[in-house]
């Protein structure tokens, strides 16, 4: 369940690249437009309902919008019954995410409901939203007179992280490295990003969570996302120059396209999973090294007074784009070559070490052949993976397909990495994560419409 909780908040977090590049654009010191910067703001403002909507729909077993429209519901039920019983209230996107979990839930166990001849009309998938709402107002009159003394510990939490210096960022750092192994990282981001921390702007309304209160002008917001940029930006491309210089000089016109490309993606985007799965299941303790200086990097910002902010992940274009409003941005630019030579060293020795088989140096470089492209890909995704009888839920979340397989026995592992497939993870009898990179929810629509052929 927290598997697919954590692609399913993927979904709405993927809305906050527009919201923060309408509210950035808008600004007196770009365009100094004021309907950009209200567009932008009006995302940010109705994330717990846009939480809702993406993860009651993700979580639904064939993604349909009764989900959302019951998810919708809930969420509006809810804060409308908790502020009727007391206006102090304020779950923000927890509400969101619990309103969620709940439509998809109920989703998933009654839209195939079958309700008596004079009530038919209100059964199926039109059930739902109904179930939801009622379920919804009852949990309403509950967290109404309970949430309290919850949201003052969740309040403290928050107010404890933000003011620990460098203690919380660090924590936080290892933590989200050590949690991406398992896609859960999500989940802990979306209660330091949205939820931990809050600031009141100039006009009175309170925001929470390190991103709102970044770009609403909170000087303190940021300690949660600075130090992931010289990480991104910097440590990892170096990671891929030295995997690059660790493979024979012979195969390196082989690997150098594959390591150009995964060092662009986390340089520019800040999407680190490619990368990070090239070096984790060969080296673990470099991975545990990585998540490490990781957290020394958030820490090393926070005593430097640094604050950067993105809106997707600490790429150059969320650098960029968050420079003008940034505390010394400048000053992690050395920090960023100081880590990526520390982890250009490290790759060198472990891998020399331990005679790692990065990419070009296994005995056979099949693993990198060019993958295959469109209806093809799919039918040789589908053969690896055992077949259509194999599979039963087909996912996927940014960088990797998120499958429920019926015989684990039938995957055909080498098979999945001749065509591209930089990591594999299982979950139990039946999780399987193939790490894809960027493209993984095109192969995953890919392969969904073949099934269903």
């Amino acid at each position: 369940m927290m598997q697919r909780l954590g692609k399913a908040l993927m979904l709405p977090i993927a809305v906050l690249p527009i919201a923060g590049l309408l509210l950035r654009l808008g600004q007196p010191d770009v365009l100094n437009i004021i309907f950009i910067t209200k567009a932008g703001q009006i995302l940010f403002e109705n994330l717990p309902l846009l939480f809702a909507i993406g993860i009651s729909g993700g979580l639904a077993k064939d993604n349909h919008c009764a989900a959302s429209l019951a998810g919708t519901i809930g969420y509006l039920v809810l804060t409308s019954v908790m502020q009727a019983i007391n206006p102090e209230l304020n779950m923000g996107v927890l509400a969101g995410i619990l309103t969620g979990l709940l439509a998809g839930f109920l989703y998933n166990r009654f839209h195939n409901i079958q309700l008596p001849e004079f009530l038919a009309f209100f059964g199926g998938k039109r059930f739902v939203p109904i179930a939801t709402g009622l379920t919804c107002l009852i949990i309403g009159v509950a967290l109404g007179w309970a949430w309290a003394p919850v949201q003052q510990g969740v309040n403290a939490i928050g107010n404890w992280l933000v003011t620990s210096g460098p203690i919380g960022p660090f924590v936080y750092g290892v933590l989200n490295v050590i949690f991406r192994v398992v896609g859960l990282h999500h989940i802990v981001n979306s209660l330091v990003w949205f939820v931990f921390g809050s600031y009141t702007t100039s006009d009175g309304v309170v925001v929470t969570g390190d991103i709102h209160r970044f770009f609403a002008g909170d000087p303190s917001a940021g300690a949660f996302m600075t130090g992931f940029f010289p990480v991104f930006m910097f440590a990892l491309p170096a990671a891929c120059l030295a995997m690059y210089h660790a493979a024979p000089k012979n195969k390196r016109s082989t690997v150098a396209g594959l390591f150009l490309s995964l060092a662009l993606t986390t340089f520019l985007t800040g999407i680190t999973e490619p990368v990070e799965y090239t070096f984790l299941f060969l080296a673990p303790v470099l991975y545990g090294v990585h998540a490490l200086l990781t957290g020394v990097a958030m820490a090393v910002c926070q005593i430097l007074g640094i604050k950067i902010g993105f809106t997707f992940s600490a790429g150059l274009i969320d650098y960029v784009l968050s420079f003008g409003i940034s505390s010394r941005p400048l000053l992690m630019l050395p920090i960023g070559v100081l880590w990526a030579v520390v982890y250009y060293v490290l790759f060198r020795f472990f891998i020399s070490r331990f005679n790692l088989a990065t990419p070009g140096r296994e005995e056979s470089d099949e693993s990198i052949s060019p993958p295959v492209i469109s209806t093809d890909r799919a039918a040789a995704y589908l053969l690896a993976l055992g077949g259509k009888q194999n599979l039963t839920r087909i996912d996927a979340c940014i960088t990797r397909l998120r499958l429920e397989i019926v015989r684990m026995n039938d995957v055909q592992e080498t098979e999945l990495k001749k065509l591209g497939a930089m990591g594999i993870v299982k979950r139990g009898d039946s999780g399987l994560q193939i790490i894809v990179g960027t493209q993984a929810e095109i192969i995953a629509g890919e392969i969904r419409e073949l099934v269903n052929q």
